[in-house]
């Protein structure tokens, strides 16, 4: 079955692998999918939906080996500030299930953000609109196919 991320990628010519694995976790789906298909955690990136004062959506996406900062994002957007968005809402949003949401293909299109470290690799992994599967895609082509965004989004800890 193709997702609306494949189908986002394949009406734009974008290039891309796939990789399947069976989801058997109910969270931390990162984590999970880096150690199923035998990858380096800092290749595998999560998508998390943020908002601004509830009407503006930002797809983060960001590697599974940290914390996504509110800080961070905020500033590099100009924003106020932003919050986590409620799961029930980032699934109507996206039109994806927690665990299967891609930057690729949403129902609603959002202001997209990628976290810096994406660019020193020539592939990262991103869900591919569902649990158990991933997309590989060069981070440049992510940038350039959603407009996105990238910084330093990530929480970091302070040597004092």
């Amino acid at each position: 079955m193709i997702t609306p991320a494949q189908n986002f990628l394949n009406k734009q010519k974008i290039p891309y692998k796939t990789y399947e694995y069976e989801c058997t976790t109910r969270r931390d789906f990162g984590h999970f999918a880096a150690a199923a298909l035998g990858q380096d955690e800092a290749r595998v990136f999560k998508t998390i939906l943020l908002e601004h004062d509830k009407k503006t959506y930002i797809t983060c996406v960001v590697p599974v080996t940290g914390l996504i900062s509110m800080k961070n994002t905020a500033r590099l957007l100009k924003l106020k500030n932003v919050e986590i968005t409620d799961p029930n809402t980032a699934a109507r949003v996206t039109g994806y299930v927690i665990g299967g949401i891609s930057p690729f293909g949403q129902k609603r299109r959002t202001l997209t953000v990628l976290d810096e470290s994406a660019l020193q690799f020539d592939e990262i992994l991103v869900s591919g609109g569902r649990r158990g599967f991933s997309i590989g895609i060069d981070p440049k082509l992510l940038v350039s196919a959603l407009h996105a965004v990238t910084g330093d989004i990530m929480e970091h800890e302070r040597e004092d």
